[in-house]
């Protein structure tokens, strides 16, 4: 017995304690049959998508088929409201975006999501919500991105900010995105740190090309007090 206990101890150190050390795709994407169950049960949900999730993050390619299955199945999980299995669906959300196929299905849900009341889900959604979004669909959501970048709340703004720049990036998008000048230039006067930073960070993206908009936007930047010590190193 001491032996057998010696053994599972050296295990343990050999793998630093990590329990995912030994996870096989197939034996996982088996768990994710659990998915499908209702009523969803969120502990042994939460558990087997962590697994995924550190599959993924850890190299492991999917195939586009396995990847479809699994994005399909994790749909299912937004008829659970615990907090923690939301934030994992929409970390799963944004991995599988890339491989899987039509996964703008959840467009509903994540907007739903993004424009509720539960501040705890918006930033989150609209992260994953504008990792699905091409520039069609980009069109449909402009009213609630432009509401989510003068949001009070920190975290919603900064997403918006962000998750608007990297839009910006992708073919089509940068049109759209341009048209929200006025509500970036509205948050950059918030009070918050890194809403401020990243609102400079997206105006000036917007603007890079026309030389006299940026002449005259460090003009007006240098007489003001920014509060943000980020925005004042990218000024």
């Amino acid at each position: 017995m001491l032996s057998l206990k010696k053994d599972k101890k050296e295990e343990e150190d050999k793998d630093g304690g990590n329990p995912y050390s030994n996870l096989e795709k197939t034996s996982v994407l088996q768990e994710a049959r659990l998915f499908n169950e209702t009523p969803v049960n969120p502990r042994k949900c939460t558990a087997v998508l962590a697994k995924i999730l550190y599959l993924l993050n850890q190299g492991e390619v999917l195939g586009t088929t396995e990847a479809t299955e699994c994005f399909f199945a994790i749909t299912k999980l937004f008829q659970a409201r615990d907090t923690v299995l939301r934030r994992l669906v929409y970390l799963g959300i944004k991995e599988l975006s890339g491989i899987a196929e039509d996964v703008i299905i959840v467009t509903s849900s994540l907007t739903k999501d993004m424009t509720g009341k539960e501040d705890c889900y918006r930033a989150a959604a609209i992260r994953a919500l504008c990792t699905i979004t091409d520039p069609v669909m980009l069109q449909a959501i402009e009213r609630y991105m432009k509401q989510a970048i003068v949001d009070r709340n920190a975290a919603i703004s900064s997403a918006a900010l962000v998750s608007s720049l990297h839009l910006s990036r992708t073919g089509g998008g940068s049109e759209v995105v341009k048209r929200w000048v006025n509500e970036v230039q509205e948050s950059l006067s918030s009070d918050s740190v890194m809403v401020q930073y990243h609102a400079l960070g997206l105006l000036y993206h917007i603007r890079k090309t026309d030389r006299l908009a940026i002449t005259k936007l460090l003009a007006k930047l240098t007489k003001m007090s920014l509060k943000s010590p980020y925005a004042v190193i990218l000024l």
